[in-house]
């Protein structure tokens, strides 16, 4: 199956679907787990059961497992080999290199573990992106519009015509013609977020910003039209570490129902 069908299946029918971020905090984990590698892997392991009746996809913040070094990379690999296969399965490893490199990192991502995409960076050029894409099975998301306050630094320059960000997203189609290449693009920038959608209606969107970062669930469910490009909503925090009372997994099970709801309603 290709990248864009399985996008397209697990986020049908509305073509919007939740993805659970995994960014195992050790000093935000639930009481009853150890703040070492054991407890986050336990911990990761009901997050993963708890929440597969909900999540169309996991975004793994590879960064959580590479700071424990050799170990930490053991869990990575563990823990994508536990990812629901059905759901799209994401490395949020934000690469980006030319060459050799790029080749290397696609070769660690998308056929040494079991990911059906990765986040990279476009600074270097879409030959650097090449490597990622192509396998038609196999894609990635390039950081478009990103949710920090910093994104204005850099992705709102204008030559004059189009600021960065938009530079990006008009490159995608020609980088991509498999349909394997989606963009960032944060939800806490809720004007250019509609903007983007309607200027490029077939760029998939990988959307981060809800919840811990304040982004506004309506505004990104209004989107979702399944004769467009698929979406997904990234959360994170508010799924892991939710304000509930109820007891660890029950308040994940809990959070992934709520916003579900809250899209699936939003978006009508």
């Amino acid at each position: 199956m290709t990248f864009i069908d399985k996008f397209r299946r697990v986020t049908a029918p509305q073509g919007l679907g939740l993805c659970v971020g995994l960014d195992p905090d050790p000093n935000r984990l639930p009481a009853q787990f150890s703040c070492d590698l054991k407890g986050i892997s336990d911990f990761l392991d009901g997050v993963i059961t708890a929440s597969a009746p909900f999540a169309a996809a996991y975004k793994v913040n590879t960064a959580f497992f590479e700071a424990w070094g050799t170990p930490g990379w053991a869990l990575l690999e563990r823990i994508a080999g536990r990812l629901p296969e059905a759901s799209l399965r994401i490395a949020d490893a934000k690469r980006g290199d030319i060459g050799n490199t790029a080749q290397h990192y696609a070769k660690a991502f998308l056929e040494n573990l079991p990911f059906d995409a990765i986040t990279l960076s476009p600074y270097l050029g879409g030959d650097t992106l090449q490597p990622y894409l192509k396998n038609p099975d196999k894609g990635g998301f390039v950081l478009a519009l990103t949710s920090n306050p910093g994104a204005k630094d850099l992705q709102y320059y204008t030559d004059g015509t189009d600021r960065l960000y938009q530079r990006v997203l008009a490159q995608i189609p020609a980088w991509a013609p498999q349909h394997n290449l989606g963009a960032v693009v944060g939800a806490t920038h809720p004007e250019e977020l509609i903007e983007i959608r309607h200027r490029f209606p077939n760029v998939p969107l990988l959307i981060p910003g809800i919840g811990a970062q304040g982004g506004d669930a309506a505004v990104v469910a209004n989107l979702a039209d399944p004769a467009k490009a698929p979406l997904l909503v990234n959360l994170s925090r508010a799924i892991l570490y939710p304000e509930s009372k109820l007891a660890f997994p029950e308040s994940v099970v809990e959070a992934c129902g709520e916003w579900k709801k809250k899209l699936l309603v939003a978006g009508g």
